[in-house]
């Protein structure tokens, strides 16, 4: 007799996701994915005043939570169709994670992209496997294309979120970490499409009701948040947590969700980037924008976590090194370790000597020096100076700042937005 396939049933309902599934995902998965380690953060719990635990699920193989999913909806296919192959339309993680199992057991893998998706992310696919057809320029336009060819090639379409297979197959994250730990008061999980926090909150129901269930999204796309809570809400902009910038959420996954999950929270770009800066800091961990979208709203939100035992998890860390670089550099400037000070200074012998000589009297270290004469509104004998410099503190900084003015300089702190 064949195994049920892994196609998303036209009335899938929240019955079609029930503990006994992710328990049996959790067999089906054994072995061919990794176990990853829930750890106690001492430090991150002292900084949030909550009892933090950090579930890693950055170190899989393919760096993200995705594996789990999509290796139960394969091993769910009949024979047939794994022969025929599978095809899903992503960019991110999903696309990895599927192909680096469809590869391992021989089932043909395709995944239409974007033409505008990053070549690193088309390189990444291709390294384990995956074929990729870059189609359009949206993911919506690849999504459509993607559903062609699942149609003229008799392919099995594996969603990325909106499948209770695939949900049963995250939800195995959350078995773990009660497994080990049963007594959460809470767990925060970042949602795009909502396949995640879905199977987390299956799990936290059964296991122990009285864990609350908090799901996070970014600030720029509050899709799920905006149907919870009944809501219109636009989507849209560049945010560091593109792992959970879904437009249109999953509809099998809304419903498990308005059932199972208390609460969604929102949070900014600059949360983001903090939680991110912070885990590798601390944790020595690199997590991307949309994984660390738990800690940030811990972060952002110390009254309703404080003193509560919070499950964080990791889902991911895929990022870009260039985009890390940069998040880690405008951590320091917003801690006030770096700096931009916009000195006015009249053109003439000597004047940068003299304002460098107070930068070395408060021992504050020069990155970067920056001329304008020509593109400014000061007269024709005057100068803009941009400084980026680098101090123990803010407070270093402001000292410094303190002793230019007291020397008549017309000092602007440059502040990140």
């Amino acid at each position: 007799m064949n195994a049920p396939e892994t196609q998303l049933k036209p009335s899938a309902t929240p019955a079609d996701l029930t503990l006994d599934d992710v328990r049996a995902a959790a067999a089906r998965i054994e072995g061919a994915v990794v176990r990853t380690p829930l750890m106690h953060s001492i430090t991150l719990s002292q900084i949030t005043g909550a009892d933090v635990w950090l579930k890693f699920e950055n170190l899989q193989f393919t760096a993200a939570y995705k594996e789990r999913g999509a290796l139960n909806a394969l091993l769910l296919l009949s024979e047939e169709r794994r022969s025929r192959g599978v095809i899903a339309a992503s960019a991110g993680n999903h696309s990895q994670g599927l192909s680096y199992h469809g590869t391992r057991l021989g089932v043909p893998v395709s995944i239409v992209m974007p033409k505008t998706t990053p070549t690193v992310k088309v390189m990444q696919t291709e390294s384990v496997g995956g074929n990729v057809v870059l189609h359009g320029e949206t993911f919506d336009e690849a999504y459509a294309h993607a559903r062609e060819l699942e149609a003229e090639r008799g392919l099995t379409f594996v969603h990325p979120f909106d499948d209770p297979n695939v949900a049963a197959g995250a939800g195995t994250v959350a078995l773990e970490m009660f497994e080990e730990k049963s007594d959460f008061d809470c767990i925060v999980t970042p949602i795009g499409g909502g396949g995640l926090i879905s199977g987390m909150a299956t799990v936290a129901r059964a296991l122990n009701p009285e864990t609350e269930v908090v799901g996070v999204q970014a600030g720029l796309f509050p899709s799920m948040f905006a149907r919870f809570k009944g809501e219109e809400r636009t989507c849209g902009g560049d945010t560091l947590a593109e792992g959970i910038a879904v437009k249109q959420p999953g509809d099998f996954t809304s419903q498990v969700i308005a059932e199972r999950v208390d609460d969604i929270l929102l949070v900014g770009e600059p949360a983001l980037e903090k939680a991110v800066s912070l885990l590798l800091q601390i944790e020595k961990t690199v997590v991307e924008g949309a994984g660390a979208a738990g800690l940030a709203a811990v972060l952002d939100n110390p009254e309703r976590f404080a003193g509560k035992s919070v499950g964080l998890v990791l889902c991911g860390g895929n990022i870009d090194t260039r985009l890390l670089a940069n998040v880690l550099l405008r951590d320091l400037a917003r801690q006030g370790r770096l700096a931009r000070l916009r000195v006015t200074l009249q053109d003439r012998p000597g004047a940068l000597f003299k304002v460098m000589r107070l930068f070395d009297a408060h021992n504050v270290n020069i990155i970067e020096i920056y001329h304008q004469r020509i593109f400014t509104t000061l007269p024709a004998k005057g100068l803009i100076t941009d400084i980026e410099c680098e101090a123990r503190d803010a407070e270093q900084v402001e000292k410094l700042v303190a002793a230019l003015r007291e020397a008549k300089y017309q000092v602007q702190v440059v502040e990140l937005n």
